[in-house]
């Protein structure tokens, strides 16, 4: 059965067109049962809920009213899109706040009915620098199952990066996660694969050991990030990648 707990891994990152830039970093996230948060981020001193701490979660950080119960706002979420949750576990990917600081790429949310079995993904992506937030629910999408990996057929429907126009579509895969999890994305432009991205992470317990070890091991994750982005967006400028505008900045022919 799956559990709370760190994923401590790589994130890989490979374009190939119109220039090749691969980079790989090691990250990890906190995989946490939303209906738990309060009890988990009182397992360490250096975790917190809504508070100020080395880590913590914060429900500003993700969808919907922060006042309410994250479980709340992801069934009114569902519901406006037709979906049923259902009453089964729900477990958030994501990285905490580090120091007061977060910046999420991209949070999955993980839904299992109450025969424990995984019945949907949710995809939580943010863009840098404009600061706007997307949700894909996987189960809206085109799957295909081979194993325990499933396969999104999702058309692009949120601006992320400036040097990606908005002309593509992905294929999203996602292992079930137990011990290790894997998330393995492709970018598409027409039929022209051009981009990926790897995440592969391995389970370790939620106990204050783990969370000392891994705090120490990564000070600031989320400052990391960012950093990582920025530096890399540099690269490829420094490479003459086509810089793509904003889709709200473009006027509408008259």
């Amino acid at each position: 059965m799956v559990t709370s707990g760190l994923y401590r891994g790589s994130l890989r990152h490979r374009r190939f067109t119109p220039q090749s830039n691969e980079f790989t970093y090691p990250i990890f996230m906190a995989f946490l049962d939303v209906d738990r948060l309060s009890e988990l981020m009182q397992v360490s001193p250096w975790v917190s809920n809504n508070r100020f701490n080395w880590a913590s979660y914060d429900d500003r950080d993700h969808l919907g009213d922060p006042r309410l119960p994250l479980r709340e706002r992801l069934k009114l979420e569902a519901q406006s899109r037709g979906i049923d949750l259902g009453s089964g576990k729900i477990f958030l990917l994501t990285h905490l706040r580090y120091l007061g600081y977060c910046f999420n790429p991209v949070s999955f949310f993980y839904f299992y009915n109450e025969a424990d079995e995984l019945v949907d993904v949710l995809a939580e992506v943010n863009n840098t620098p404009w600061g706007e937030r997307h949700l894909y629910w996987m189960s809206q999408f085109p799957m295909r199952q081979e194993g325990s990996r499933r396969t999104y057929a999702v058309p692009k429907a949120f601006h992320v990066s400036p040097f990606i126009s908005m002309d593509c579509r992905y294929l999203w895969s996602f292992e079930n996660p137990a011990h290790r999890l894997g998330i393995h994305i492709q970018e598409f432009q027409q039929d022209h694969f051009f981009f990926d991205v790897d995440l592969n992470l391995v389970h370790h317990v939620w106990n204050a050991q783990e969370i000392r070890q891994t705090l120490f091991t990564f000070p600031w994750m989320t400052l990391k990030v960012i950093i990582s982005i920025h530096w890399q967006a540099f690269r490829l400028w420094c490479k003459r990648v086509p810089i793509q505008t904003h889709p709200k900045k473009i006027k509408s022919p008259k």
